[in-house]
């Protein structure tokens, strides 16, 4: 039997999956930067292309991951 907690826990998930899939529709449908937005280097068109609304180049990206 559930109590309040799961329940509580359960929403809270559904909704983390429902602000992340509506962030990632909103990513792909923004046209991505030519340039970094953190150290102004060109972003590579392959990039651009594969990660649409990317405003990051790759080394930049791993960085903001890595502070996460």
């Amino acid at each position: 039997m559930a109590d309040d907690i799961d329940r509580a826990n359960d929403q809270a998930e559904y909704l983390l999956q429902v602000a992340l899939s509506r962030r990632q529709r909103r990513a792909t449908t923004a046209a991505s930067a030519e340039f970094c937005e953190d150290c102004d280097d060109p972003i590579p068109s392959l990039r651009q292309q594969m990660v649409r609304g990317c405003q990051t180049c790759v080394s930049c990206q791993e960085l903001r991951e890595a502070r996460r």
